[in-house]
């Protein structure tokens, strides 16, 4: 007998507005990626609105993938100029610096949660801000010790 596994059900819950959240690179880049506009329209939600609650998050490392995608990945592109200013926008929120310390914190996430480096480093660095959630549609929802995972094309700001 063959057994099925169902995907668990994904029910839209809401969100307060003191989590602090920490925004991963794929977020940042739809919503300057003119090809799925609706994408486009809901990340740029969740951004309004953790500028609004000042609740965002990010990191060093999540901001130079960003960099990097919107000025030679993505058709069109933001110029140097434009993805500059919004780095420095960013800054605002303080982003962790990955450092030896998040590193190693990311090495035994990767071990011990069975996730790949780069979703690991995302990990650490969140628990590094003291954040609550992230916002991601890289890593299944769920919980990874104290943080909620959050999809932003499935769950809408607050």
């Amino acid at each position: 007998m063959q057994i099925q596994m169902k995907a668990p059900m994904q029910v839209p819950m809401p969100m307060p507005n003191n989590l602090r959240v920490f925004v991963d690179t794929s977020i940042f880049i739809c919503a300057d990626d003119a090809a799925d506009s609706q994408r486009r329209q809901q990340a740029r939600a969740w951004l309004a609105h953790l500028w609004a609650t000042r609740t965002g998050r990010t990191s060093t490392q999540v901001l130079s993938e960003y960099y990097v995608c919107v000025t030679q990945r993505i058709t069109p592109g933001l110029s140097l100029g434009d993805a500059r200013a919004k780095l420095r926008r960013y800054q605002q929120w303080q982003p962790c610096v990955t450092d030896h310390q998040t590193v190693e914190s990311a090495w035994g996430l990767e071990v011990r949660l069975q996730v790949d480096y780069w979703q690991a480093l995302v990990l650490a660095s969140a628990m590094h801000s003291a954040c609550d959630a992230v916002l991601s549609d890289a890593l299944p929802l769920q919980r990874y010790d104290q943080l909620l995972v959050i999809n932003p094309f499935e769950t809408p700001p607050q």
